[in-house]
């Protein structure tokens, strides 16, 4: 059994109140949009790079704490040390015990991508055993086939792979677009990631989904060229690596970027204008695809 602790504050105080929570003992603490679930709920994007957005002018701050007889003090303490007034009450709950694996494994149910490729985590059977059905499970590594991002690359490669094929996926998380690209036919599949992490989910995922998926880290030299690249990062270093991401391409081979927001499409699309030329190919949730031929 824990005790979760909720109270609303404004932006300027919502860190330091977090942080006060911690000092006091909490497990672990949130922060979240107060008006979230309303037409007033005002969502958040942020990459490296670019500025800080502030939090939201209404927030809510969570924390999670083990039950002690002295929780209230502990509360007042730190809404005392981030210069925030007592509440007349403050919103308790307990949270019991649950089976978090069977909770979280409930969270995730296959993903279909199209007639032909669908994401089946481990432990369902798969819907439509016909078709391309990539086994992926949630990891440290970025890439379930939740995101519209990573949706988007996968349309692309479903109808852009085909046999004979080599497919670069710079900046491959989980692996997910390399391992799609193997299923669906590709000859060849590189995945390069920073992460150590992300190499290592990547390695255990083609393993499960019986392909053979080259892995390559940021420090690691790629000098060969590729019929189909793509790269699903966020939008200042997709800016950066436009002279990388377009010397791999051979002669009549084709692009695809995404982690950009409808918002950020002319930045990339400028950054790549001397090298290759792109468009939109697709949006979703507003989120973009950009694509183009060599």
């Amino acid at each position: 059994m824990w005790i979760s602790v909720a109270a609303e504050t404004d932006a300027a105080h919502a860190e330091a109140f977090a942080d006060a929570l911690m000092a006091a003992g909490a497990i672990s603490v949130s922060i979240e949009d107060a008006l979230a679930g309303t037409a007033l709920e005002t969502p958040q994007f942020g990459e490296p790079g670019s500025p800080n957005a502030p939090l939201w002018a209404k927030s809510r701050v969570v924390g999670l704490f083990e039950p002690v007889v002295d929780l209230r003090a502990r509360i007042c303490a730190a809404l005392g040390a981030a210069r925030l007034a007592v509440p007349a009450e403050i919103a308790c709950a307990e949270v019991a015990e649950q089976d978090w694996v069977r909770l979280t494994q409930s969270q995730f149910d296959p993903i279909r991508i199209s007639g032909r490729l669908w994401i089946v985590p481990s432990w369902h059977v798969a819907p439509d055993p016909r078709a391309v059905n990539l086994v992926l499970d949630p990891g440290l590594a970025f890439g379930t086939g939740s995101h519209p991002t990573t949706r988007l690359c996968l349309e692309w490669l479903e109808a852009n792979v085909a046999p004979g094929r080599c497919v670069l996926d710079y900046g491959c998380g989980s692996g997910i677009l390399g391992i799609a690209a193997l299923r669906l036919g590709a000859q060849d599949a590189l995945g390069v990631d920073i992460d150590p992490a992300a190499l290592a989910a990547a390695a255990a995922n083609a393993a499960r989904n019986g392909v053979a998926l080259r892995l390559a880290g940021s420090g690691d030299r790629v000098e060969e060229s590729f019929d189909c690249v793509v790269a699903n990062i966020l939008t200042h270093p997709l800016v950066l690596l436009a002279p990388l991401l377009c010397a791999r391409l051979k002669a009549g081979g084709r692009l695809a970027l995404s982690g950009v927001l409808e918002a950020q499409a002319e930045q990339v699309i400028a950054a790549y204008a001397p090298h290759i030329g792109l468009r939109v190919g697709a949006t979703h949730e507003g989120w973009i695809r950009l694509e183009g031929m060599q």
